[in-house]
């Protein structure tokens, strides 16, 4: 028996971290010794604190079914976080999910139909374009590649972009594929056009933690004229070292609460209940181990930008998050495929971002293991 499967499933593709990172899994099953620099994933432990808490919360009986919308306690101190990022957001205006990733999955199907009009900001993590295609939306993209990843210089090109018709735009600062932190001149530049069209914004904040030196992660929603325009997502699964928890959120207005809300209760229930409790401990008693873990990212950053300069390879320094947008042969695919199959090297194609010309590097990996990459990338002609 043939399956004709739904258009929205053709529409998509797998995505494209997972699959090098699986293929990287399949060579290490057969003995090869692979430098896997393709998956957003901190090299660090959960904080210990955390593993207790969801130790505690387990014995404590929260092992059941958990209020759909999030327990009260991890409510109430994702919006105390919140607060003090200058957000005005009450616990009522708070879902918490399995993953950030789900919170983004939910707010984006309740929010477009077919047809309607999202702008992103290329280069954009993958599965942002996944989800607009699966809700039946069209999008308009813009490139920053030029500026050197940076939205201020292309607020022009947004605005050549967008129009009356755009019904949301997807902002990631800091950023991945590229750790651009962008400035709150971009941003309010993104405010006035989310103004004068009027249309909604996702400012996905889950690498606002990790930033380095002077950088500034300025949440979109504590610009004027913002608050009720943007849906703020945040998750544990980076600044934490929690990935695979899945545990994420998002505020919003309570009307796309209200309604955002039934697709989480028909699809997911809720997020894990003792794994919620592990979370109140995290985002109230983690900020030195979130500090470790950025100071030890923002190293290997500078030991990748001068390793690249020696092998005459300029790469923009990126602000937060923890991940390099290296520029490759016009065909990214084909350099990633051989830089895994030669060099045992693992990266992510730039294309799958939305900027060819580019492998992204993700330097969550200990400063060892980078440096034999950089190494065998160098040794078999691929820098």
């Amino acid at each position: 028996m043939s399956m004709d499967f739904a258009a929205r499933v053709e529409r998509v593709e797998p995505s494209a971290t997972l699959a090098i990172s699986d293929a990287a899994s399949a060579l290490e099953a057969e003995g090869v010794d692979v430098v896997d620099l393709s998956v957003g994933e901190p090299d660090f432990p959960t904080p210990e604190n955390v593993v207790q808490a969801a130790k505690d919360a387990m014995d404590a009986g929260h092992t059941g079914y958990a209020p759909s919308n999030g327990i009260p306690a991890l409510k109430e101190a994702i919006a105390e976080k919140l607060a003090d990022d200058g957000l005005d957001y009450d616990p009522g205006q708070v879902i918490v999910t399995p993953g950030g990733k789900q919170a983004l999955y939910e707010i984006i199907n309740a929010l477009i139909d077919d047809g309607d009009e999202v702008a992103l900001l290329d280069p954009a993590w993958v599965s942002y374009e996944a989800m607009v295609k699966l809700s039946g939306g069209s999008l308009t993209r813009v490139d920053t590649a030029a500026h050197d990843f940076a939205l201020e210089p292309a607020l022009d090109d947004l605005a050549d972009a967008v129009s009356d018709e755009t019904e949301l735009l997807v902002v990631n600062s800091p950023g991945n594929p590229h750790g651009a932190v962008y400035s709150r001149a971009a941003l309010e530049g993104v405010r006035d056009l989310a103004v004068e069209h009027d249309f909604l914004v996702i400012s996905d904040e889950i690498y606002k933690e990790i930033t380095y030196g002077d950088a500034e992660s300025i949440s979109l929603g504590t610009l004027d004229g913002m608050g009720d325009r943007t849906i703020t997502v945040n998750g544990f699964s980076k600044a934490y070292s929690m990935t695979g928890w899945r545990l994420g959120y998002f505020a919003a207005p309570e009307e796309l609460v209200s309604q955002a809300g039934k697709i989480h209760s028909h699809s997911v229930s809720s997020a894990v209940n003792f794994v919620q409790h592990a979370g109140v401990e995290a985002i109230t008693n983690c900020d030195e181990a979130v500090a470790e873990m950025t100071e030890a990212f923002e190293a290997r950053r500078d030991m990748l930008v001068d390793l690249f300069a020696d092998h005459g390879v300029d790469v923009a320094t990126p602000e937060g998050a923890f991940y390099m947008m290296l520029p490759v042969d016009d065909d990214d695919s084909a350099w990633c495929q051989g830089a895994i199959d030669e060099a045992h090297v693992a990266t992510v194609p730039g294309s799958a971002f939305g900027t060819p010309g580019y492998a992204r590097l993700s330097y969550a990996a200990s400063e060892k293991r980078l440096r034999e990459g950089v190494e065998r990338l160098a040794e078999h002609g691929y820098l």
